[in-house]
């Protein structure tokens, strides 16, 4: 249970990753990942990366620059432009569904024009999923200069796509549905240089 805590990525750039072990067994039609990240990286860094054999951004969301979100579905991406901000926490969700192709992104509670990406696609299952590296095979194929620094939290993946009442639930971090991924019930391992500290602020 990682309630109140986070994972710190101290160096930069890093070679540091954090391995999450879900329970997702078939290929997702659906999916809503969420997560908060504090960081004063410009560069470009990947956040959460799912990797299958076939694919290697299978779901990938990445920020290039500042002001700027992408989310991949099976390799291909759409683009978020968020205001650039105060150097605080940002809370970020993304869902996907297969039947219209549409995405869905919230950005600090408030949701985005929505987007299509890959309609009728489904995402592999048997996937190695890691915060803070963006993989270019499965499992590997890091470049240090799209690795994270700074702290992460909050990291969630359903297999399904979340009401609005929810999205904002997760912002606040309310009780949350059961999750394939749930911060309060991870399944991790760290790898490098990264540690589970308390979180210093809200």
């Amino acid at each position: 249970d990682l309630y109140r805590k986070v994972f710190v990525f101290r160096k930069d750039p890093s070679d540091a990753y954090v391995l999450l072990k879900a329970q997702a067994e078939r290929p997702l039609h659906n999916f809503t990942v969420c997560l908060r990240s504090y960081t004063d990286l410009t560069r470009p860094y990947s956040l959460f990366s799912y990797a299958t054999k076939a694919q290697d951004n299978e779901i990938l969301l990445f920020k290039p620059k500042p002001g700027e979100y992408r989310l991949y579905v099976g390799g291909k991406f759409v683009t978020f432009r968020t205001p650039e901000g105060r150097w605080d926490w940002e809370h970020v969700c993304a869902s996907w569904e297969s039947a219209t192709g549409l995405t869905e992104f919230w950005f600090n509670g408030k949701p985005w024009p929505r987007k299509g990406l890959q309609k009728g696609y489904a995402v592999g299952a048997e996937a190695a999923i890691l915060l803070g590296q963006e993989q270019d095979a499965y499992g590997g194929g890091f470049d240090p200069y799209n690795s994270f620094t700074g702290e992460l939290a909050d990291v969630h993946l359903w297999d399904a796509g979340l009401s609005p009442e929810k999205m904002r639930a997760a912002y606040q971090g309310l009780r949350l549905p059961p999750a394939l991924l749930a911060w309060k019930n991870l399944s991790y391992e760290t790898r490098g240089d990264v540690v589970v500290k308390n979180r210093l602020r809200e």
